[in-house]
């Protein structure tokens, strides 16, 4: 059933400076990868995908957490590009309770990881874990990971005659990426694509030029899936937020990448799927380790947690997850969060924002293709916004 997002969720995406309407639809006919003249942006299920078969897009998760009183009218956060169209939605529909302000930052992981160490916003975003390291260099103490949403970074493409559907496997997309594949009819690509006409073209690469959790997203399924991505970039340099790319022309931010991969024919990069489908951008399938060429969407962004087991700080990879139906380069963004806040108001007012952002504020999420927290992990996500202090008292 095709769904259109109202023009009240139209987003101004921040960082680049990218003004965006996401117009988001519902999966559910057949394509093929012969040009219609349409991009993403129109989502439709490839083949006998699970897009668009069913599944709740509204959780309705009621909030557990007691409204903590005294609250701050004005909060702070930074980071990921991959939540901003999310974030964008939540930090409207929160504001337009009454409650609290909330402004977002849209500067990349990397920038959310270094602006919570320094104590420098409330919050900060990534969609890759802090490190060690990083934790151990933050200012204001224990910082607490808190899963907000889950998502896809998908292979967005723009080459002439070819429309959503193209299939890769790690390998392949390794390779591209590792400039060992410069041709748009190599036989790699041509083996997985049977029947489809693929031309005697360039390759051009795309990929982030700040730091990035989709970044570590992409290049953890590429370290996982491509020798040669690995042994290109060297042991242990070929997964983070930031690596030595071997070839392409770098963008800042989701925004800056899309723009490139839009203006530039021939070209392939990877993207969040809300800004594929936000520009129309033409996007892959991916060979997931069961062997399936999936469809990123909801259902089956859905399916990349299933099996997962966490660790108690939940720090995890999403990445290949061992369900049959699950897109393979799935990633969750955490909210960081310092465990002691020194600041009683600010404290209320933060644990009552991410409370609602992880009850009411779920029920967006598959309006700017993101999918809800299952409940096994929105509860983990509780049981870590429970571990706040505020006035040296735990969150209840």
């Amino acid at each position: 059933m095709w769904r259109t997002w109202m023009s009240r969720k139209a987003l101004a995406l921040m960082g680049a400076g990218v003004a965006l309407t996401l117009a988001v639809t519902g999966c559910g006919s057949t394509s093929d990868v012969s040009d219609s003249g349409s991009g993403a942006s129109a989502q439709v299920a490839f083949g006998d995908q699970i897009c668009g078969k069913g599944g709740s897009d509204k959780p309705g998760y009621q909030n557990t957490i007691k409204a903590l009183p005294g609250a701050a009218d004005k909060l702070s956060g930074a980071g990921s590009t991959f939540v901003a169209p999310i974030m964008s939605v939540w930090t409207k529909d929160y504001a337009s309770t009454g409650k609290v302000e909330v402004a977002y930052q849209s500067i990349g992981s990397g920038g959310g990881v270094k602006q919570i160490s320094e104590g420098t916003v409330d919050f900060g975003a990534s969609d890759t874990p802090m490190k060690d390291e990083e934790l151990a260099k933050a200012k204001g103490g224990e910082i607490l990971h808190i899963p907000l949403t889950l998502g896809a970074v998908v292979p967005a493409y723009n080459v002439k005659g070819l429309s959503s559907g193209l299939k890769f496997d790690g390998e392949t997309l390794g390779k591209i990426f590792a400039g060992k594949i410069t041709k748009w009819n190599d036989p790699a690509i041509k083996e997985l694509n049977s029947g489809v006409d693929l031309p005697d073209e360039p390759i051009a690469v795309a990929h982030r030029s700040d730091g990035s959790g989709t970044t570590a997203v992409w290049t953890d399924y590429l370290t996982k899936e491509s020798p040669t991505w690995k042994s290109t970039l060297g042991e242990g340099k070929s997964a983070g937020k930031e690596v030595a790319w071997p070839v392409g022309i770098g963008g800042k931010g989701n925004e800056g990448v899309s723009g490139v991969v839009n203006q530039t024919e021939g070209s392939i990069g990877y993207v969040e799927l809300a800004y594929a489908l936000a520009q129309n951008m033409k996007y892959g399938q991916v060979k997931n380790k069961a062997g399936k060429f999936v469809q990123p969407c909801v259902a089956t962004i859905s399916k990349g947690t299933d099996g997962v087991q966490y660790p108690a700080d939940l720090r995890t990879s999403l990445t290949d997850g061992p369900d049959a139906d699950a897109y393979p380069i799935t990633g969750t963004t955490y909210a960081l969060v310092y465990a002691k806040q020194a600041d009683a108001a600010k404290g209320a007012a933060l644990v009552n924002f991410l409370a609602w952002a992880l009850t009411t504020g779920q029920d967006a999420a598959s309006q700017v293709d993101y999918a809800p927290l299952g409940k096994d992990l929105q509860q983990l996500a509780f049981g870590q916004l429970k571990k706040i202090t505020v006035n040296g008292a735990a969150v209840s």
